[in-house]
């Protein structure tokens, strides 16, 4: 780690789900006694706590910001996250601390990193209409296999149930361009802090069973009777939410489309499938420095990334 310039300002932690980032986040941002500012796009979600794998309260050793922000109901916008999140990130930087970035949603990271432009609102062209009706006609699977068709670099980049994303994939392609290719030129955009982004590879055999233990876990936690709840309350009437991994499948449960087992192996498959696309993210973005997180030591890796950081702040 002696590679890591003695400027650092944010450290950034990526990588696939169920590779250990949010434990180390929570250990390096514990040395550096500043917080941890999660970029998952679940997360912001209230009442969304065992689905989306959120840090439990008794197990956060500092703040963890960017969670809770809003109810299912709302359709929350990376536009709306970027001011959030960038606003916690430059108030621990103006006290001279190093704040720890965490997530797999990877536009979420790079909003809350990057000198990205959001526009201030949708634009509700007839082009727009037109394939939100046909992603409503044809249902978010086969319209995210209509991309994959069209342009399977960019339906690579996007889960199935994003069909806002699909839509805008589309419109891009539509338009001459492709999102993949978007995706791509973005990596242009400056940082607005000198970041050193980190990022947790594990062998996929390793990780899929990580993955199957982690669901089993969240089942036994009572995954199926927190979305009871939340269903119950109508608060996953938002197309986001009702839409997110390990909810949309229990929801069916609830109205009787699936059995609970079936639904649990829909839910490991899927997330299977997430870390994929997560991967393929990642692997674009030439900054990130990757660890073998196989048999990562969580305790050893922190100090040793702690070590490698400025220490301004405990002076």
């Amino acid at each position: 780690m002696d590679n890591m310039p003695d400027t650092t300002q944010v450290v950034a932690i990526v990588g696939p789900t169920a590779s250990g980032k949010s434990s180390l986040s929570n250990d390096l941002a514990a040395l550096l006694e500043s917080c941890v500012v999660s970029t998952d796009a679940m997360q912001v979600y209230k009442g969304m706590d065992i689905g989306t794998a959120k840090e439990p309260l008794e197990a956060r050793k500092v703040p963890l910001l960017c969670v809770d922000l809003v109810d299912p109901t709302v359709a929350y916008s990376v536009a709306l996250f970027a001011q959030e999140a960038r606003s916690h990130i430059d108030s621990y930087i103006s006290r001279q601390k190093i704040p720890v970035v965490c997530g797999g949603t990877g536009l979420y990271v790079r909003a809350a990193l990057e000198e990205m432009d959001f526009p201030k609102g949708e634009q509700q062209s007839d082009q727009r209409i037109r394939l939100e009706e046909l992603a409503q006609k044809l249902g978010p699977e086969a319209f995210h296999k209509l991309l994959q068709e069209q342009d399977p670099a960019s339906a690579e980049l996007i889960h199935p149930n994003n069909v806002r994303r699909v839509v805008r994939a589309f419109e891009l392609l539509e338009q001459g361009s492709s999102y993949a290719l978007e995706h791509e030129t973005l990596h242009a955009c400056k940082d607005r802090h000198i970041t050193k982004r980190i990022g947790l590879m594990v062998n996929r055999d390793i990780l899929y069973e990580r993955i199957n233990k982690r669901v089993d876990t969240m089942i036994e936690q009572g995954l199926v009777q927190e979305v009871e709840s939340l269903y119950e309350q109508n608060l996953l009437t938002s197309q986001t939410a009702s839409q997110a991994i390990g909810y949309k499948e229990i929801i069916d449960v609830l109205e009787g489309r699936e059995t609970l087992e079936n639904a649990i192996e829909l839910i490991k498959r899927s997330t299977r499938r997430y870390a994929k696309r997560q991967m393929t993210w990642f692997k674009l973005d030439q900054r990130i420095i990757w660890l073998d997180a196989n048999n990562l030591d969580i305790e050893s890796t922190a100090v040793s990334l702690y070590h490698s950081l400025p220490v301004v702040h405990n002076s």
